[in-house]
């Protein structure tokens, strides 16, 4: 069933959806795909786009047109390449309202360093060990 239809039809997912833009338990997710997405191993294919230029290891995490309305300012967003992995992934990952995200990407641009993607980096490790995404 589409997104609409399980949004519609539980007010409790609605809530989640319209704060986080994410579900903890998407019920459009497989066994297999909750597997490769606790392991992140949903974002391999996102190398590609690394390696062609379109998006870089660190950045702010790309997201559909329909949501910049939700992000706030997109100064920073704008500025930056999208990155498979950034400070909103390392911090509050699952935590966060997708409104908040636009924090992270606007520290993350006023802290830009090598140095900075580096840790971001390290941190990226073990986040996807624990499973923490979804």
């Amino acid at each position: 069933a589409s997104l609409a239809a399980h949004l519609k039809a539980d007010p409790l997912l609605r809530k989640e959806w319209d704060e986080t833009q994410k579900l903890k338990h998407d019920p459009r997710i497989t066994p297999v795909g909750h597997l490769l997405r606790a392991a992140s191993l949903d974002e391999l294919p996102q190398l590609w786009n690394v390696l062609i230029g379109d998006m870089s290891l660190v950045g702010p995490r790309p997201m559909m047109v329909s949501q910049a309305a939700l992000y706030g300012r997109m100064d920073d967003y704008n500025a930056l390449r999208p990155g498979i992995t950034g400070l909103w992934q390392v911090g509050e990952r699952n935590e966060s309202s997708f409104c908040k995200r636009s924090t992270f990407d606007a520290t993350y641009r006023a802290q830009l360093s090598f140095v900075g993607d580096l840790k971001i980096l390290m941190r990226t490790i073990p986040a996807v060990l624990r499973g923490t995404g979804y």
